[in-house]
């Protein structure tokens, strides 16, 4: 078979599986939901939760860590490596790409892809955007409506679009927990 088929019929599978994602996303258990976002390959700590609704692309390439919350109506786009730490708090309706339209294209068929790396005891605020490439440093937190386009140091706080330093975290030794999870949500 031609690479091109393959390629294609590759796709079409990875479509598949990320429509049966969203309709799991539905369920209102969210055990049931981590059940059936593991068997589809992302991979999810002890403790940690997805609310509902989210969607995925490409889930194999997602990594999340232990007790971290997803809100509702996240994006995690697995088409490059997204790793998400320990202790990481995403609120709703939050989009997260490592892959976007490289615009210089003349036919605008290129993708441009970067890994998207969010370390431990970071905060990203409700309807924030995380681009390609980007590193969220250990304790930041990222405003409600950022746009976050360059990597953000360690303990530091940005808000605005694009994304620019507001202020630092007080707390340097972060050592908490979540929680736990609401049940229907």
């Amino acid at each position: 078979m031609p690479r091109k088929v393959i390629r294609r019929l590759s796709a079409i599978w990875t479509e598949l599986i990320c429509a049966k994602l969203r309709f799991i996303g539905y369920v209102p258990f969210h055990h049931k939901r981590r059940f059936f976002y593991r068997l589809f390959g992302i991979k999810i700590g002890k403790g940690s939760t997805i609310h509902m609704f989210a969607s995925f692309y490409n889930p194999k390439n997602i990594r999340i860590g232990n007790d971290t919350i997803i809100g509702e109506w996240a994006v995690l786009d697995g088409r490059a490596e997204l790793t998400i730490g320990n202790h990481v708090d995403i609120a709703s309706n939050v989009m997260i790409y490592n892959a976007e339209h490289d615009v210089h294209s003349k036919d605008f068929t290129k993708a441009r892809l970067g890994k998207v790396v969010i370390e431990d005891y970071v905060f990203v605020g409700p309807r924030a955007i995380i681009l390609p490439g980007v590193t969220i440093g250990r304790g930041a937190v990222v405003g409600a409506g950022a746009v976050v386009t360059k990597d953000v140091s360690p303990l530091t706080i940005v808000g605005g679009v694009p994304a620019k330093e507001i202020g630092m975290r007080e707390e340097e030794s972060l050592n908490y927990k979540l929680g736990r999870a609401a049940w229907f949500r």
